[in-house]
């Protein structure tokens, strides 16, 4: 009979959340808002363009844009757009809905006592917007654009919701539906789970690093297993 090691108890899983397209269906308000904004401006650009661009920091976001475009703003245009932007989405606030099975499995990973933290590149004004449709409190571990130093693609998004839930980078999983998001992910040392509900396909999403991709939350939800979160007691 062979004796059974014994071995240091593995961390606890922890889940770093994206919110727009992971959680909250709302990319596609973003995408027609920014439209909006840009237009306000004279700027006509395809939706598709826009949409590639949605889980950047706003601030990134149009930088990139004007890049591909060969435009130029000057920094008041761009504070301009920016608040422009906000103004449109919020416009729009009352369509966004959750996505399927979203509060269900927040709800489950607090019941398994699995620490979580959502962390978007939105800032808090429009960001903060989604708790309440997710039936969550006003105390719920987020951290948005207003608190780091730059946005995803850059990891600071990840990092400081791993610190805020006090838990090693490595031992998170980053759970997005962008390519930004997965490449933040990487960046901050964190395995990446892609959702297909915000646009982006398997393939990008597995390409930019993605090791488990997931229709949308409720999917996820039912593949627990797969990411080791265990029910309390189990032994499997």
């Amino acid at each position: 009979m062979s004796q059974e090691l014994t071995y240091p108890d593995p961390p606890t899983p922890a889940f770093l959340f994206d919110l727009d397209g992971t959680l909250i269906d709302s990319v596609y308000q973003h995408v027609i808002a920014w439209r909006s904004a840009l237009a306000g401006l004279g700027i006509d650009l395809s939706v598709w363009r826009i949409h590639r661009r949605i889980g950047m920091s706003g601030g990134l976001f149009v930088t990139a844009l004007l890049r591909e475009t060969g435009l130029s703003l000057d920094q008041g245009q761009i504070k301009e757009l920016q608040k422009a932007h906000a103004s449109a989405y919020a416009e729009q606030a009352d369509s966004v809905r959750p996505l399927p099975g979203a509060i269900e499995l927040l709800s489950e990973l607090t019941a398994r006592g699995v620490p979580w933290a959502i962390a978007t590149s939105g800032r808090a004004a429009t960001a903060r917007l989604a708790l309440g449709m997710l039936k969550l409190p006003e105390d719920t571990p987020m951290i948005t654009r207003d608190q780091v130093r730059h946005a995803k693609p850059d990891p600071d998004l990840f990092l400081a919701g791993a610190a805020l839930l006090k838990v090693d980078p490595r031992f998170a999983m980053v759970v997005g539906d962008s390519v930004w998001d997965l490449l933040a992910a990487r960046r901050a040392g964190s395995l990446g789970i892609g959702l297909l509900s915000g646009g982006y396909g398997r393939d990008e999403l597995e390409r930019a690093g993605a090791f488990r991709v997931y229709a949308d939350p409720a999917d996820m939800l039912d593949r627990l297993y797969e990411l080791g979160v265990r029910k309390a007691g189990s032994e499997d």
